[in-house]
């Protein structure tokens, strides 16, 4: 089966991709996150996606643009909410690519880490899935979790301490002053 697998990161690329292929899948990569906010931290992590892709001979499709404004335009005012639309802005574009590539099923490097509402994304991939007509391929990527940072690490790979959007951010450094 082609697998297009939309990819947060490298670091959570290692297990998903070791997976599919493991299983006989062909696996192409799509890094899509205008979530991720700064620049800075985009850049460094579709660098280090770069990277990884090409010592693993595995083709990932890494677009230029950075549409940032289109995901601040669907959490404003709707933060609480904010994963849903974030998880249905990624998904949805791989969708879409998964369409016009002739892809037989999407999925995500998301489902790797604990830190995710795995629930809400398979909810959110289904809905996509049914609107464009290619299967979403979920798979529980969690077991392999510790196993993908370990390797991380060996590898000397960049790796972030938040999501990536600016909400993340703020969840994890930021602590009020007493």
């Amino acid at each position: 089966m082609r697998v297009l697998l939309h990819v947060c990161c490298g670091p959570c690329a290692i297990y998903p991709l070791k997976e599919l292929r493991g299983e006989g899948h062909a696996v192409h990569g799509l890094f899509f996150n205008p979530n991720i906010h700064p620049y800075t931290e985009y850049r460094r992590r579709r660098e280090t996606l770069a990277a990884y892709a090409e010592s693993e001979n595995w083709p990932v499709i890494l677009p230029r643009e950075y549409p940032v404004e289109e995901y601040f335009r669907l959490v404003a005012f709707r933060e609480s909410e904010r994963c849903r639309f974030c998880y249905h802005l990624r998904l949805r574009q791989t969708a879409g690519v998964a369409k016009r590539g002739g892809f037989d099923a999407f999925t995500t490097t998301l489902l790797v880490s604990p830190f995710q509402k795995h629930d809400l994304l398979r909810e959110v991939g289904e809905a996509v899935a049914a609107e464009y007509g290619v299967p979403f391929f979920y798979r529980d990527f969690r077991a392999g979790f510790k196993e993908g940072v370990a390797r991380s690490k060996e590898l000397g790979m960049y790796r972030q301490q938040y999501c990536g959007c600016v909400f993340s951010e703020k969840e994890r450094f930021f602590r009020e002053e007493s």
